[in-house]
């Protein structure tokens, strides 16, 4: 008997190239995109991205959700959601995008890109200070799998990197921060910041105008983690009035971002959409085959989520 897993991808472009890599896997299986999903009581596993509230409630013989990306927020949200066993992505073509994308941009900050990209609209021949890397503080908010990678490989170019965490960690090369009490001392040595956390009930909204406060005067967000981390406006206000002289948005509260959305067209915003660690099915079919494997042994699953802490 086939094993049914229903598949609800970003783009939809990426459907058969899920199928695909699943397949030469887990030869029995059988993938149904969603919506067209077939009989509800045949589904066994279910692969998605931000799907419909209530739907996943639906299936009854479901044995469990296999998330697409990283985070965990856009399946655990859901008021109707089965108490079944919810892996996350963990990858390393994903974490390896990611740290590129952080390394890129905390790059284009330090050596003081956006401000050469004025000078030139402005036809301006200047040459800007630019301190050494390792007298440029970078703080990485999260210490997960994509924040680890992300501060080693800063550490590796000199730059000066704290890391912080809900809990203790310990990084060679990198100063560590933890808790409620750890977070102040980080943002005030912080002049670049790259927030990757998951996005939990204590983290959303965390970016707020008292949390922008507490950064040095002309420091920069880099934010790839979810656009509910950042209060927008606060954002803005801190931009407007020059305390925050950048900020790179990967993420925000709604995607695809507005056309109207003051962010588009805020001279210190850099936009992206989304792609910062885009989840490639050649190497992530591997994980999801995987545990197919164990559901169907009765064993445990690698990359469980904790519902109690959402990640």
């Amino acid at each position: 008997m086939s094993w049914v897993l229903v598949l609800k991808v970003d783009a939809p472009t990426r459907e058969a190239w899920w199928q695909t890599e699943l397949a030469r896997r887990v030869p029995d299986i059988e993938v149904r995109i969603w919506p067209d999903t077939g009989p509800l009581d045949a589904v066994d596993g279910a692969l998605v991205w931000y799907p419909p509230p209530g739907d996943l409630a639906r299936y009854p013989n479901l044995q469990a959700i296999f998330s697409i990306g990283a985070g965990v927020d856009h399946i655990i949200n859901d008021p109707d959601l089965p108490a079944l066993p919810l892996t996350r992505m963990v990858d390393t073509n994903l974490t390896e995008r990611m740290r590129e994308y952080v390394v890129l941009h905390v790059l284009r900050y330090h050596r003081r890109q956006p401000d050469y990209d004025a000078l030139q609209q402005a036809r301006r021949w200047e040459e800007l200070d630019q301190p050494h890397a390792s007298g440029r503080r970078v703080g990485i908010l999260g210490l997960g799998e994509l924040g680890t990678s992300s501060a080693n490989a800063l550490a590796l170019l000199g730059f000066d990197v704290a890391g912080w965490s809900r809990r203790p960690k310990s990084l060679d090369g990198v100063a560590t921060f933890h808790g409620a009490d750890g977070l102040v001392p980080f943002l005030s040595r912080t002049e670049i910041l790259v927030c990757l956390l998951p996005l939990t009930a204590a983290t959303s909204g965390l970016i707020d105008a008292a949390f922008l406060a507490r950064l040095p005067a002309g420091a920069a967000l880099i934010n790839a983690a979810r656009g509910d981390h950042v209060v927008d406006p606060d954002l803005l206000a801190a931009l407007d009035r020059g305390h925050i002289t950048g900020a790179t948005l990967d993420v925000f509260s709604e995607e695809p971002l507005p056309a109207d959305h003051a962010y588009w067209r805020h001279p210190k915003v850099t936009v992206t959409p989304h792609i910062s660690a885009i989840t490639d099915p050649v190497s992530s079919a591997d994980q999801v085959a995987e545990n197919i494997h164990r559901l169907r042994a009765g064993e445990p699953l690698i990359n469980l989520v904790d519902l109690n802490q959402g990640y």
